[in-house]
C-alpha cells in the first residue's frame, strides 16, 4: 500500500531525537565520529572496518587467518543455509542522521549498489561502518537528505528506504527471497511458509515516563506496513516522537515512542490505539486510496 500525499503525516508526525533508555532497545555498536575515524577495539574474533566519504578505512584484526581456515571446514550442509535478512531503521540514536543497518549473514559485500540506489532517492551516506562477529557481518549506513542536510522524517521516505535495500537484496543475493515478504512477488523462491497475519501480530503500550509511552508492534511485515502504521496513529491525534523499524525476514519489529498532547497515553487511549492498529494490521489488504 503506498501513500501519495505524504503532507497528510507532517501535522502529526516529529520524529525527534530521544534517548531510548527501555531495555527492550539492543545497544549500538560504538561509531568513530566521521571526522576523526579511529581504530575500533574489538575482541580477537571480531574485525571491523569504517569507512566514509573520504574513503578512510581503518581495520581492526587479531586472526583472520584462523577465520578463513574455519571457512573452508564448512560442511555441504552450511552451503544451504541461507542467513536471515535484517533491515534496521533507527530514528533515535542520531540527532542529525538516519541510521540504516542491514545484515545478511557474512554475504553482503561493499553495498556500492545499495549507496547507489540510497543516492538516486535524494539521499546521502554520510558515514557507515562494517562489523564483523562470529557469522554475521552487519552494515550500519548514517543517512541524510540531500537538499537539507538533515535526517529523513517522511514516513513515506522511511519505506523507501526499506524497500529500496530489500529489493537490492533480492536484486544481488536472490537466494534472500525465501525469507523476504517481497520475495513472494519479486524473488526467485517464495517464502516456504506464510506468516498467518493473526497469529504473528502483537502489539503493546507501556508507560516510558509520564510524557510519552512505548508502542511495540510485531507483524507480518508487507510493503506499506509502516506508512499505513503512522496514518492510523494520525488519525487519531498521537504524535510520534522516535521509531526504531526492524525487518527481520518476514517479520515486522517496529517501535515507536508515541504521545498525546504532549503526555503518555493513559489506559483508555492505549487499549483504543492497540484495537486500532490490531484491526488495520489484521484486514485484508486493500486500496485505501478507492474509499
Amino acid at each position: 500500500m503506498a501513500f501519495t500525499n505524504s503532507s497528510l503525516f507532517a501535522s502529526h508526525l516529529t520524529l525527534h531525537r530521544s534517548k531510548i533508555s527501555d531495555s527492550e532497545f539492543a545497544p549500538q555498536p560504538h561509531v568513530c565520529p566521521f571526522e576523526v575515524p579511529k581504530p575500533l577495539q574489538f575482541p580477537p574474533t571480531i574485525h571491523a572496518h569504517t569507512f566514509s566519504r573520504k574513503l578512510s578505512v581503518v581495520c581492526a584484526s587479531s586472526n583472520g587467518v584462523n577465520a578463513v581456515g574455519s571457512k573452508s571446514r564448512k560442511s555441504d550442509q552450511d552451503a544451504d543455509y541461507v542467513p536471515m535478512p535484517v533491515v534496521l531503521i533507527d530514528q533515535d540514536s542520531d540527532s542529525d542522521a538516519t541510521i540504516v543497518q542491514l545484515s545478511f549473514g557474512d554475504r553482503l559485500g561493499a553495498l556500492i549498489d545499495t549507496i547507489n540506489a540510497l543516492k538516486d532517492l535524494g539521499l546521502d551516506v554520510v558515514k557507515g561502518t562494517v562489523a564483523t562477529e562470529g557469522p554475521v557481518k552487519q552494515t550500519k549506513f548514517h543517512i541524510t537528505r540531500l537538499d537539507t542536510g538533515r535526517k529523513v522524517e517522511d514516513p513515506d521516505m522511511l519505506e523507501r528506504i526499506r524497500l529500496t535495500i530489500i529489493n537490492n537484496l533480492l536484486k544481488y543475493h536472490p537466494e534472500s527471497s525465501q525469507l523476504l515478504a517481497m520475495g513472494e512477488a519479486f524473488g526467485i523462491q517464495a517464502p516456504e511458509k506464510k506468516l498467518d497475519v493473526d497469529i504473528a501480530t502483537h502489539i503493546h503500550v507501556k508507560q516510558d515516563g509520564p510524557k510519552r509511552s512505548l508502542l511495540y508492534i510485531e507483524t507480518a511485515d508487507r510493503p506499506g506496513l509502516l506508512v499505513e502504521i503512522i496514518k492510523i496513529m494520525a488519525d487519531i491525534n498521537i504524535d510520534v516522537e522516535s521509531a526504531e523499524i526492524d525487518t527481520e525476514g518476514l517479520v515486522a519489529k517496529d517501535k515507536f515512542h508515541v504521545s498525546y498532547r504532549g503526555a503518555a497515553l493513559n489506559s483508555s487511549l492505549s487499549q483504543v490505539l492497540v484495537n486500532c492498529l490490531r484491526y488495520y494490521i489484521r484486514r485484508p489488504e486493500t486500496d485505501i486510496d478507492s474509499y
